[in-house]
């Protein structure tokens, strides 16, 4: 077992994890953060996304040693109960929320597209979400909150 440290949403987490422990496992076993879905285990599906400094990445994909020294944000530290983020916010005022299970992925891979482009093409947020797979809502409400979210962002910059 090695140990690990690294940044748990905004918090100095340590760790001891076996060499081939992948990054979703010691999120959810580890640390009782279960917004992190383990979906299919190969990064084709994108339920298990979080943000490795502010990165959206699959986390099945990620060894646990891998995020050593590094910040890691889940679902569970993007907004809180009482203050979701904007991104968060959208998806509820769009209803794009459906089962659920692909949602903390979709939300974490917009949340990282919004911080790279802030006013995205319909194009390019398809490209952005194309890796997280969702069986219930057909996107389209997914998409008009990631746009809705951008446009609050924006303005709430003055922009």
């Amino acid at each position: 077992m090695a140990k690990v440290s690294f940044n748990l949403n905004g918090k100095p987490v340590c760790c001891e994890a076996e060499g081939d422990e992948i990054l979703t496992d010691t999120i959810r076993n580890r640390f009782k953060l279960t917004g992190t879905k383990r979906g299919c285990g190969t990064g084709d599906c994108g339920a298990c996304t979080v943000l490795v400094d502010d990165v959206a990445v699959r986390s099945c994909t990620m060894l646990t040693g891998m995020v050593e020294g590094k910040s890691v944000t889940t679902i569970e530290g993007l907004g809180t109960i009482n203050q979701l983020h904007p991104v968060q916010q959208a998806f509820v005022d769009v209803n794009a929320v459906q089962c659920g299970f692909c949602i903390p992925g979709m939300v974490l891979t917009a949340y990282a597209l919004l911080k790279e482009i802030p006013s995205p093409t319909e194009e390019e947020i398809r490209i952005a979400i194309s890796g997280n797979l969702c069986r219930c809502t057909g996107y389209q409400k997914i998409i008009e909150a990631i746009q809705l979210a951008s446009k609050r962002m924006q303005e709430k910059k003055g922009l």
